[in-house]
């Protein structure tokens, strides 16, 4: 999970706090209620979470880009790359074909709202052209101009951002909610994280309608958003089997956190038929995408021989992994403490190959 992702993730956790995860205890693995369920390891809070700045509640590219492959909402006009050669250039990474083909058809049709969208992204993000984010924002506008959802989205989160244009966090919210009444799923979501600063039941049940908006349109990060509040019952009647199939979906579209929350589900039974396999799968998918959570929950596993066959050396180097990141856990220094020199050996190789994981 990129940087960005993970300042978004803290803006969220911080407006609903902690919900139960994995845990090892005498009577086995159970669902600890009163464990912080912090849903990214320390190497991804916001302390050092890059260039991302809290200002931003870290929307610029959580989200996909207008045109990227699997954006929603793109502009009738860019929805097939074979028919559209600038945007089929962007999608092969061919920005310089791409610049030049959507400036051709701007020349042709001057109210081509979709190319300027094109050019605003190619020039915000400096791809195949220098970054320059004050052309950008005269592309989006032109483009805002002719009702472009997508440019909407892009001009609210640059003047929140203070970028190529003073800093002006009402004018961006603006921008951001003419966006989402079109259903533009990027709009839509980083309009949800705003309104969950605010104390008004309105602005939640907001919220909530605009994390389904996205969420339906595959957007990983609000399918988590929507498991969260399902979870909780906040916003919505508490229910742990949507919250499960929220989590699931946003699993399988790639949300790291996701992953780790169905895992834990599965396992307890919660919202979904228990399958330990499977979610053992889940959590060491996880684990090999560096999440600490999922490699200290996979040791765990690999301890107590639950849904994966006990293998103590796998559980030491999954165990030091997570410690490499700050996760230590006495229980499985102890449960792993009688591996002999050979079997330690390769549990520190393992882990070290598995360190170089992390996010």
């Amino acid at each position: 999970m990129g940087s960005k992702q993970a300042m978004a993730r803290a803006v969220f956790l911080a407006a609903f706090g902690a919900f139960a995860l994995l845990a090892l205890g005498a009577g086995g693995l159970h669902a600890a209620p009163k464990q912080p369920a912090t849903k990214e390891p320390p190497a991804q809070t916001p302390a050092n979470a890059g260039q991302a700045k809290p200002n931003q509640l870290d929307l610029k590219r959580e989200l996909p880009s207008p045109y990227s492959a699997n954006a929603q909402g793109a502009q009738p006009t860019t929805a097939n790359p074979n028919a559209d050669a600038a945007y089929g250039a962007y999608q092969r990474g061919r920005y310089v074909t791409a610049f030049r083909e959507a400036t051709r058809r701007i020349e042709t049709n001057p109210k081509d709202a979709a190319a300027m969208t094109l050019l605003g992204e190619l020039y915000n993000q400096g791809l195949g052209v220098k970054q320059d984010p004050k052309r950008a924002h005269e592309w989006y506008r032109l483009a805002a101009a002719q009702n472009d959802a997508n440019a909407m989205a892009s001009l609210g989160l640059m003047a929140m951002d203070g970028r190529g244009q003073p800093k002006d966090e009402k004018a961006g919210r603006v921008w951001l909610e003419q966006a989402a009444r079109k259903g533009q799923p990027s709009a839509s979501y980083n309009l949800a994280l705003i309104q969950l600063a605010s104390d008004k039941p309105a602005d939640l049940a907001a919220a909530v309608a605009n994390f389904r908006t996205a969420a339906e349109a595959e957007v990983p990060a609000a399918q988590y958003a929507l498991g969260v509040l399902y979870l909780q019952g906040k916003g919505v009647p508490k229910d742990t089997t949507q919250a499960a199939q929220w989590f699931r979906r946003a699993a399988d579209n790639g949300d790291l956190g996701a992953e780790v929350e169905f895992a834990i589900r599965l396992f307890n039974g919660d919202g979904v038929p228990k399958d330990e396999a499977r979610a053992a799968r889940y959590f060491l998918h996880a684990a090999q995408r560096g999440n600490a959570i999922a490699q200290n929950r996979i040791a765990k596993l690999y301890v107590a021989g639950r849904g994966v066959p006990k293998n103590l050396v796998e559980a030491a180097a999954w165990n030091l992994a997570a410690a490499s990141q700050g996760r230590s856990d006495a229980g499985l220094d102890q449960a792993t403490a009688g591996l002999n020199p050979e079997e330690r050996k390769r549990a520190e190789v393992l882990a070290a190959d598995r360190a170089s994981l992390s996010p």
